[in-house]
């Protein structure tokens, strides 16, 4: 198996063994046969090459391919190639088909300012359009009657959303207004190798997702040389401070790679230097002592006006920081005087505080006059005196009642005694004689007799 169909099978599940054969196959009948097969291969093909392509194992370092665009050609069958199946015999009805649905765009269409928001709609339109003129005239379906992969170059707006994701996470910090502005060649050199793991975006990738992420996207705002992300609070276009902003931060970045340079130069002349002496080289060790001195005065000029630049520089972002704070107090006046117009001031305030009290004064006079009795006045003093003579009436009965229930007590106690002493019933059926005799017995039994 080739290279990349080698790396297709350790690190894509679309083309695991098992499937390879259905992949590199003739699968274009299947459009009709089998649509869901047939779209399943068509997306593992596109996905593939994505990925290929944002690894960087479709680039031949040439300005024609890129990690954001794509190169097609005869050669790329070719370049996927399986020593076991041949070439991908439906590669092109996978390019075709991304062409059509607006996953890959023409480099040239999506680089023009103005009709690139349309691009994928107006692609699929003029796909499907040919695809129906070509059936009306009775000539064979275009995806199985030629599978040739078409020449061009194709952004491949899958990868663009993954570097934007990507983009969006390691500016997040990025707030302050002097943070967010940058010239085209700082932003390619701060961004570019940092976007995709591994890989470094080319030049012509960088003015790919500049154009995505200013206009497709509203993330940035980008004129060509100045890149400034942004803001709901900035203004709709790139200004003089922004420009003036992003030339200092430029200037800045430039002094410091020069002063890295002289650090690094003054080091080996110091050590040409002792090498020079070591050998006994007056002449020499005199020469690069003097490109020292040199170096080191011209070190000590870009090292004041590195501090002048880096001065300026903050104060500007100070100043920047002031205006933002100046805008957000001057909104929370506005925001505040509007809400106390709603709410009518202080004497506003004193006029709703007074009819609250004088409603709840109302109210509670209105509770008092309903808690007042409607019925006859009762006199408390006959009710006590009432209940006193109760209560001395109960006390006066209360030893006859005790007596009485002695008395009941005593008969209970004689009737346990008379019911202890009679004799047990056989267990066996008794007569009749017997019966009567029992009962005689105790018919003759008498609670006079205790």
């Amino acid at each position: 198996m080739g290279d990349l169909a080698e790396v297709l099978s350790e690190h894509d599940l679309n083309f695991r063994k098992a499937r390879l054969p259905a992949l590199y196959s003739d699968f274009r009948p299947q459009r009709t046969l089998n649509p869901d097969g047939y779209r399943a291969n068509i997306l593992a093909w596109q996905d593939a090459l994505s990925y290929l392509s944002l690894k960087g194992l479709l680039c031949d370092r040439s300005p024609k391919s890129g990690l954001l665009f794509l190169h097609t050609d005869e050669h790329l069958p070719r370049r996927l190639t399986s020593k076991y199946f041949g070439q991908p015999l439906a590669l092109g009805a996978a390019v075709r088909q991304a062409i059509a649905d607006g996953k890959f765009v023409p480099l040239h269409t999506f680089l023009q300012p103005h009709t690139a928001t349309f691009t994928q709609s107006l692609s699929s339109i003029s796909w499907n359009a040919a695809e129906w003129t070509f059936r009306q005239l009775g000539i064979k379906d275009m995806a199985s009657s030629n599978d040739r992969v078409p020449v061009g170059q194709y952004v491949i707006l899958g990868n663009l959303e993954a570097v934007f994701q990507e983009f969006k996470r390691q500016v997040a910090w990025r707030t302050s207004h002097f943070d967010r502005i940058f010239t085209k060649l700082q932003f390619q050199s701060l961004f570019a190798p940092t976007l995709v793991a591994g890989q470094c975006l080319s030049e012509q990738d960088v003015e790919i997702l500049l154009t995505f992420l200013s206009r497709n996207k509203g993330f940035i705002d980008y004129n060509g040389d100045i890149i400034r992300i942004r803001k709901a609070s900035d203004e709709s276009n790139i200004n003089t401070e922004d420009i003036a902003v992003a030339s200092i931060k430029e200037l800045i970045a430039n002094l410091r790679h020069q002063t890295a340079s002289l650090n690094n130069r003054i080091d080996f002349l110091t050590h040409e230097t002792m090498s020079a002496l070591k050998r006994k080289n007056r002449a020499a060790a005199q020469a690069s002592l003097k490109s020292r001195k040199l170096a080191e005065s011209s070190l000590a000029n870009r090292y004041a006006t590195l501090n002048q630049l880096e001065n300026i520089a903050a104060r500007i972002e100070q100043a920047s920081d002031q205006v933002q704070f100046v805008n957000v107090m001057r909104s929370s006046a506005k925001a505040l005087k509007c809400l106390n117009t709603q709410i009518g001031g202080s004497v506003g305030v004193h006029q709703v505080m007074d009819q609250i009290r004088e409603q709840m004064s109302e109210v509670d006079e209105v509770a008092a006059i309903l808690a007042e009795s409607t019925g006859e006045t009762i006199n408390e003093s006959e009710i006590e005196d009432e209940l006193k003579a109760l209560e001395n009436e109960t006390r006066e009965k209360a030893p006859l009642g005790e007596e009485g229930e002695g008395e009941e007590q005593d008969v209970c106690k004689m009737m346990q005694h008379e019911l202890s002493i009679l004799p047990n019933v056989p267990a066996e059926i008794v007569s009749r004689h017997n019966t009567q005799v029992i009962e005689k017995q105790v018919a003759g039994i008498s609670l006079d007799q205790g």
